[in-house]
C-alpha cells in the first residue's frame, strides 16, 4: 500500500516538473546562460515551501503528524561539499538534469536522459566505494552525523 502512495506522489510531483518545464533542456540552458530566469522562480519557491515546512516541523516539537519523532539539525561542514556542489553543476549543465529532472526525463521519453540517471548512479557507487574503502580519510570522518547539542 504504501509503495503505491510513494509511486502515486512521485508521478504526481514527476507531473508538475514536467508541466512547470523545469525538465527541459533548453529552459535549464537558459538558466545557467542567465538568459531564462524561469527556472531560478521554480527553485526559489522550493526554497521557501521547504523553509516554512521545517518551521512547522520544528514548531510543533519535531514529530510528524502520526507523532514520530524527526530530527532536524545542521550538518557540519565536509571538505568535499565545494567540488562536489561543481561537479554537480557541471554536470548539470552538460547534460540538462539534475538527479530528480533525470528521472522526470525519462518518463518524458527522453533516451538520452537514460546515460544522465547511468552516470548518477555510477557517481553515487564510486563516491559509496570510496568512502567505505578509507581512500579519502578526511570525508569518511567528517561525513559522520555530528552529535546531537541537545
Amino acid at each position: 500500500m504504501r509503495l503505491g502512495i510513494f509511486t502515486l506522489f512521485g508521478t504526481l510531483f514527476g507531473f508538475v516538473l514536467s508541466r512547470g518545464r523545469v525538465s527541459d533542456y533548453d529552459t535549464i540552458a537558459g538558466m545557467f546562460r542567465l538568459t531564462d530566469l524561469h527556472l531560478f522562480g521554480v527553485i526559489g519557491v522550493a526554497i521557501a515551501t521547504s523553509a516554512i515546512g521545517l518551521w512547522l516541523i520544528r514548531r510543533g516539537g519535531n514529530r510528524t503528524i502520526s507523532g514520530a519523532p524527526v530530527d532536524v539539525r545542521r550538518k557540519s561542514w565536509q571538505p568535499g561539499v565545494f567540488s562536489g556542489g561543481l561537479m554537480l553543476g557541471a554536470g548539470w549543465a552538460l547534460s540538462g538534469a539534475c538527479p530528480g529532472t533525470s528521472l522526470v526525463q525519462v518518463g518524458e521519453g527522453k533516451i538520452l536522459a537514460l546515460f544522465t540517471v547511468a552516470g548518477i548512479v555510477l557517481g553515487t557507487y564510486v563516491f559509496g566505494r570510496v568512502r567505505s574503502s578509507g581512500a579519502a580519510p578526511d570525508v569518511v570522518e567528517s561525513a559522520r552525523p555530528a552529535a546531537s547539542s541537545r
